[in-house]
């Protein structure tokens, strides 16, 4: 009974982690073309993903720990030690941990992107206000020393 709604839940969530990591993919790249309206959509669309595999993994955990068992890897090879689908609930157990983990990892690297992106508006914005220099280079190939900074109203 419990192996067998817990292979449901994986065989339902592994459906909705390639989804998650399509659209962390299609982010990315609405990221890299600063589509702001398709990054809303997108964003729109993954939070009721996000929302669903955390809901599951809430009732995996709960259906494990009715049984007395850890909520992890080590739980869920006793269960499935005892259970007639055993294989086939690893099986699955591995594949959605494997799918959340590049999921994850798309995630970091579209972090590392916004991030990238916001220092770069950050220090446009500063050299407009005049509030930062832009490293410039003298004749001999060495940073240009700026005696004044003048906005750029005024250069």
């Amino acid at each position: 009974m419990h192996d067998t709604k817990l292979l449901e839940l994986f065989t339902l969530d592994i459906g909705t982690a390639e989804q998650l990591l399509e659209l962390i993919d299609t982010e990315f790249q609405a990221l890299s073309d600063r589509d702001l309206p398709h990054l809303q959509s997108i964003l729109a669309d993954k939070l009721p993903l996000m929302s669903v595999l955390d809901q599951h993994s809430k009732q995996r955990s709960q259906l494990l720990a009715s049984l007395s068992l850890s909520a992890d890897r080590t739980g869920l090879q006793t269960l499935a030690a005892q259970s007639s689908q055993g294989e086939l609930l690893l099986e699955r157990g591995d594949e959605l941990n494997t799918l959340l983990e590049r999921c994850q990892a798309a995630n970091l690297r579209n972090g590392r992107l916004i991030r990238s992106s916001q220092a770069s508006a950050q220090s446009m914005l500063g050299i407009l206000r005049g509030n930062e220099t832009p490293s410039l280079y003298d004749s001999r190939g060495s940073a240009a020393r700026i005696l004044q900074q003048r906005p750029l109203s005024q250069a």
